[in-house]
């Protein structure tokens, strides 16, 4: 049997693998990568950018060129009662928010991680993983093993890593479902960025999503365990383009593909992020925003910091303790306060109040915008302690090429 050696194995190259990979080969370690897709493969998901997950890329060296990329300067949004919102973002200082379809997203990152040196194994996956005096031993499904100090696992919701371990959560099925379609849109207003919060489906939403070739990514999301599941959701579904304020923004919408749905986890505060080598990421650390279901940022982070920890720390051990301090004081404060928001807007009538606050000028539409796309830890507005020169007054991304 061939027997591989690394540094870290990295399980699943959607973007927390590839940044952790990226991270990783940054700092001088040896990587290998494997994923039992081939890329490019399409993702089921809103393909939302916000600022946190664009200065993630920026620092990974990724260049913006996919075709359906585009840069997003304006949110609409209509409150429960149908009272609709202008929030501009900054002008002139770098990209704040983007839309990119994952198809292309995700194929951009695994050539990334390539160019950096990783060793990628596409369409390959593990039939057995144990830990070791070593490290950890990782048996793949073509005969071929791995011996790796750590094991970085961006393996996704379902994590055949963490199942593999024995480290749940069981019977753990998300907090959010999301529900996706892309359509060909030719309304008025189907360029603009749109957020419905209508009350059926609160404290999710609807969104529309606009691309540079011209499609538009539509969908909605909601908490599991709401008033809303089964043929509700269904009936959602089904329903969706025949929305009044929806069918208005979007004119005549000609469905592009099949309608696909995802479960959304958001556990970060209560999940285990390391097990002995082994750390989590991304979705395998349930790290999406309670607030808004987006986890793209989140899961960049959590692999860029999951990869210096590797490279930082003498022993596997201290390497994962040292993950799970970082990913803890860089994630748990937020995700706490969205999930505290998240259940105010469960309230349509106290939905209706915090965005009339919202609109109250220019400038709380303006700080809205960005507190809303993750232009800083959305617990500093609320915590002096973390505040620091330049907090609230960054450039966006690849400012110095606008």
């Amino acid at each position: 049997m061939r027997v591989l050696q690394c540094d870290v194995l990295i399980v699943g190259t959607g973007p927390a693998g590839c940044a952790a990979a990226i991270t990783a080969r940054r700092l001088g370690l040896k990587v290998i990568a494997i994923d039992r897709a081939t890329f490019p493969r399409d993702k089921c998901c809103g393909d939302g950018l916000t600022t946190l997950a664009l200065r993630e890329l920026e620092s990974l060296g990724l260049t913006p060129s996919a075709s359906s990329w585009l840069t997003i300067n304006d949110a609409y949004i209509r409150s429960p009662s149908g009272r609709e919102l202008h929030l501009p973002l900054p002008r002139d200082r770098g990209q704040y928010a983007a839309i990119v379809k994952r198809i292309e997203l995700d194929a951009d990152l695994v050539d990334l991680m390539r160019d950096e040196g990783a060793d990628v194994h596409q369409g390959c996956a593990f039939t057995t993983i144990e830990l070791n005096a070593q490290g950890v031993q990782v048996l793949l499904d073509d005969g071929q093993s791995i011996l790796a100090r750590n094991v970085i696992a961006a393996d996704g919701m379902w994590s055949p890593v963490r199942k593999a371990l024995g480290c749940g959560p069981v019977g753990y099925r998300g907090d959010w479902h999301g529900f996706r379609q892309y359509v060909k849109a030719e309304g008025p207003q189907s360029r603009n960025l749109w957020v419905w919060f209508d009350k059926d489906l609160l404290p999710g939403y609807a969104w529309s999503f606009p691309l540079a070739d011209g499609q538009v990514n539509l969908g909605f999301g909601v908490v599991r365990g709401s008033r809303l599941n089964g043929k509700k959701l269904a009936s959602v579904w089904a329903g969706l383009l025949d929305r009044p304020a929806i069918k208005q923004a979007l004119g005549h919408a000609t469905p592009q593909d099949s309608r696909t749905a995802w479960p959304i986890p958001a556990q970060l505060p209560n999940a285990q992020l390391a097990k002995g080598p082994v750390l989590f990421v991304g979705d395998a650390a349930t790290a999406t925003d309670p607030l808004t279901g987006e986890g793209i940022g989140q899961a960049l982070e959590t692999g860029r910091l999951a990869a210096e920890a590797v490279a930082r720390e003498a022993t596997p051990e201290l390497a994962a303790n040292s993950y799970e301090s970082s990913a803890r004081a860089a994630l748990q404060l937020d995700h706490r306060l969205s999930k505290r928001l998240s259940n105010v807007l469960a309230s349509p009538r106290l939905a209706e109040l915090a965005l009339l606050a919202v609109g109250t000028n220019e400038w709380t539409r303006r700080q809205f915008a960005r507190w809303m796309f993750e232009d800083y830890p959305r617990a500093s507005l609320f915590d002096p302690r973390r505040w620091r020169r330049g907090l609230f007054n960054r450039d966006g991304a690849w400012a110095e090429s606008n």
